[in-house]
């Protein structure tokens, strides 16, 4: 686990976001509003966490989590390493995207609309030049062979050990002889350690929080969304 500290702007933005999500809560409590509204603020907290760009309308406010990504990757790429990078946000990935093409770092992209999966998969296996692949965790997840990795970062962990593990896989198959490293980045004093606190108890609350449906924020007791806001 690696972790970061928001300023004081990110966490203003962020505290806006929490006590949003407090009220709608005790909305909730009253029987005035239903979960999934509730839900739509813990995103918003989430994205907070990854960059505040993402969120609209939040200005220029600087990204914690987004300095120690590019700190963390030019180390790793300098020292020789390559690198899977997940997120489960595109949108997040697009700034990523946007900053290695104005360092000059090659790289591979990937998420649910790419067509030549696999040739995306064989050009980074194959060329030790590019040393970095960015993935969408729905995309990235599943049925792809990247042996040539040694690191795996999970930008905005989904906190599922199992959607974990599969994510690493990707660089266990046959052929790997290498150890993986697997980071995780996290924001400190945020909803992103209350969400890794509960996930340890409660396996299944990975999809409740990623799909943000009606039927998955019903499947969340008051006691869940209370640890999430509790400070």
């Amino acid at each position: 686990l690696l972790y970061c500290e928001m300023d004081d702007a990110q966490r203003e933005l962020y505290n806006r976001f929490l006590q949003e999500s407090r009220q709608k809560f005790s909305w909730i409590k009253s029987g005035s509003a239903g979960r999934f509204e509730l839900l739509s603020s813990l995103l918003r907290m989430r994205q907070v966490c990854c960059d505040p760009a993402l969120v609209e309308g939040s200005g220029n406010i600087r990204s914690a989590k987004m300095d120690l990504l590019k700190e963390l990757l030019l180390e790793t790429i300098d020292s020789g390493h390559k690198v899977l990078l997940f997120s489960q946000f595109t949108s997040l990935l697009a700034i990523v995207r946007s900053w290695l093409d104005s360092e000059g770092i090659l790289y591979e992209y990937l998420d649910g609309s790419t067509k030549d999966r696999m040739e995306r998969v064989d050009s980074f296996n194959q060329h030790p030049e590019i040393p970095l692949f960015l993935l969408s965790l729905k995309a990235g997840g599943l049925g792809l062979n990247l042996t040539s990795a040694d690191t795996v970062i999970l930008y905005d962990p989904w906190w599922n050990p199992a959607a974990e593990a599969q994510a690493a896989d990707r660089t266990h198959r046959i052929g790997q002889t290498r150890n993986v490293n697997i980071i995780k980045l996290l924001v400190k004093d945020s909803v992103e350690e209350k969400v890794l606190e509960l996930q340890r108890r409660k396996a299944d609350l990975f999809n409740d929080l990623v799909e943000a449906s009606a039927e998955s924020a019903a499947s969340m007791s008051l006691e869940d969304f209370e640890f999430l806001l509790r400070d």
